[in-house]
């Protein structure tokens, strides 16, 4: 075992989600900011639980947010938009796992989802008591 393995996620064409869908809600009026746009802070928080899930998947255990770098907000989210969070494995380590998450929204009268924020998170598997603990790799496979 190695003690991280890089995974690289596949450059984003920005046409279409790339990764696993892990979350998918509707934007609501009270998810708005006083410009009536939705509030960065929910947007992040979807974001925050659909690689959540997807970490967890992955480290087989409970896991925590520790780290959120290279945040883009590219597009505003309106209500009314689908929001799909979509998960890419950036980097898997003894302890922690680098998520590349990406929020696509499909509007009401479009019929292409559209990318609206992107961003690396890092969660840490953590054990019954919350200390950090090894995540349990699948051992390479034989090659005959």
């Amino acid at each position: 075992m190695t003690d991280t393995q890089a995974v690289h996620a596949p450059p984003n064409t920005e046409t279409e989600p790339c990764g696993d869908l892990t979350i998918r809600t509707l934007a609501m009026p009270a998810d708005t900011n006083a410009n009536g746009d939705i509030f960065g802070g929910w947007l992040l928080s979807q974001m925050d639980i659909g690689g959540g899930i997807f970490a967890s998947k992955i480290a087989r255990s409970r896991t925590v947010t520790v780290a959120i770098d290279a945040m883009n907000f590219r597009k505003p989210v309106y209500v009314g938009d689908v929001v799909s969070v979509h998960a890419n494995l950036v980097r898997l380590g003894k302890t922690s796992v680098t998520v590349h998450l990406e929020a696509w929204v499909l509007r009401r009268k479009d019929m292409l989802s559209i990318l609206v924020t992107d961003g690396n998170f890092t969660y840490v598997s953590i054990d019954d008591q919350g200390h950090p603990q090894l995540i349990k790799q699948d051992p390479p496979p034989i090659s005959a």
